[in-house]
């Protein structure tokens, strides 16, 4: 799947955002809480359209019929960030496709990461590989934008508290058609 506009990806959010995955919030409440710990970070719209869209591998996953115990695809992070290279530019991509390797490169770089992570973080560790080894990490940080990626990662990690007040999924249409004008 490809996006062909920001709607799109917003029809996308309106069908599949109420769907709970590993979490015990909506995937539509995690996008929004991840792009507002974005933003009172003071970051780039590029990254805070990352940190709302990080996730939407899983909203594809659901629209194409696979469900949260059986996906269709393991690696929702490289499916979203693919769906999304026709719209956004690299800066708003690479860090989606690297926020699993994030987690993966927190949890052998950072004491006590792993105690931090949530219950459905850390059973998904497992699945994608836990820890990365010395030569993963490594290889991680020649990527331009590991940086962004962790930052990323600790968005989604903050990004799980249920009940959160954060701005609503249209605040952010302005900033996504004006970063998919400039691919």
């Amino acid at each position: 799947m490809t996006f062909d506009s920001i709607d799109s990806i917003l029809d996308l959010f309106h069908r599949w955002g109420t769907d709970h995955y590993d979490e015990d919030i909506t995937q539509l409440d995690h996008a929004l809480q991840c792009a507002a710990h974005a933003r009172s970070s003071g970051e780039t719209d590029a990254l805070t359209a990352a940190a709302l869209l990080h996730d939407i591998g899983h909203l594809i996953d659901l629209n194409a019929g696979g469900t949260v115990e059986q996906p269709i695809s393991q690696r929702h992070e490289d499916v979203g960030a693919a769906a999304l290279s026709v719209l956004f530019p690299a800066a708003v991509t690479a860090p989606i496709a690297l926020h699993v390797r994030a987690k993966r490169y927190l949890a052998a770089t950072e004491p006590g990461y792993i105690a931090g992570l949530s219950a459905g973080s850390l059973a998904s560790l497992g699945r994608q590989g836990g820890p990365m080894s010395a030569e993963e990490l490594a290889s991680f940080e020649t990527n331009p934008g590991f940086a962004d990626a962790c930052s990323l990662r600790r968005w989604d990690d903050l990004g799980k508290v249920e009940g959160l007040v954060v701005e609503p999924l249209d605040s952010h249409i302005e900033m996504l058609n004006r970063l998919a004008a400039s691919c």
